[in-house]
């Protein structure tokens, strides 16, 4: 018995000396965290712009990962799974945003992130809302700061916030002092953010309009080109496929702009 002992213990010590490895690897798994905020295209309308429902349909560049997490309403990570901004994009019927085909594309970078990567994803988007409704000591503001500090406080390993995602904009076209003033006033929403999270340089990508709620589109979109803070990309949505209404993304639509968002995205690494 006691040789058998003997013989055993190498062997446990090896699963021992395994299973403390694999812990550690999981430990020092990378999470790179992003903030999804704006409007109803951000919050996703995806297959849900009929009827008062969404259509359940997920593409399978937006299907479930464990290595996609989003931040859920009670500010705990979960596994995350379209709609994203389920529970968050409060008193609408929301869909397939651009969140999820963004996190696949980020993970299929293998030559910017190993192995065993976890993309975190904050959705703090709220539709039909203007960019004075995002200003500082707002409500949503408060909100975004909130579930973005919630998220980088959660017990997950080596997290970095990499950037704020920005689809804003359609509640701006219907006035036009509105419309002119957007420059100035997406400035200053990128320097508070930017100061409370004391990121002086967070990237922030903003996504210029496809459609809108007014007649000032174009002012708009010039005024989202106007900005000219460091370290703020831009990436176009005009052309991608709309929905019925003639306002939100069709699903394929949201896919692409996840996908040219995590372009955008990559190029800065």
């Amino acid at each position: 018995m006691e040789t058998g002992g003997a013989m055993l213990r190498p062997v446990l010590l090896l699963l021992l000396l395994l299973a403390a490895a694999a812990e550690a690897s999981a430990d020092n798994r990378t999470t790179v965290v992003f903030i999804l905020a704006g409007q109803s295209n951000m919050g996703g309308r995806g297959g849900a712009t009929r009827g008062g429902v969404w259509d359940g349909v997920v593409p399978p560049q937006c299907a479930p990962s464990p290595h996609i997490l989003r931040l859920n309403p009670a500010l705990r990570w979960e596994e995350a799974r379209e709609p994203l901004h389920a529970g968050i994009d409060q008193g609408n019927v929301v869909g397939v945003g651009p969140g999820m085909s963004f996190a696949h594309a980020v993970l299929h970078a293998h030559a910017f992130f190993p192995p065993g990567t976890v993309v975190g994803l904050v959705p703090c988007a709220q539709g039909a809302t203007a960019i004075t409704d995002w200003q500082r000591g707002t409500r949503l503001y408060n909100r975004m700061l909130t579930r973005t500090r919630a998220a980088l406080a959660q017990p997950i390993n080596n997290k970095k916030l990499a950037a704020l995602l920005w689809y804003q904009g359609e509640a701006d076209t219907i006035r036009r002092e509105d419309a002119l003033a957007y420059t100035s006033r997406m400035e200053t929403f990128v320097r508070d953010v930017r100061r409370d999270l004391a990121m002086p340089n967070l990237l922030v990508i903003q996504v210029g309009l496809a459609t809108g709620q007014g007649k000032f589109i174009q002012p708009v979109r010039e005024a989202q080109r106007a900005v000219k803070l460091p370290n703020v990309k831009y990436v176009d949505a005009k052309g991608l496929p709309v929905a019925n209404d003639y306002t939100h993304l069709t699903t394929p639509a949201q896919v692409l702009l996840g996908k040219m968002l995590a372009k955008t995205y990559l190029t800065t690494l």
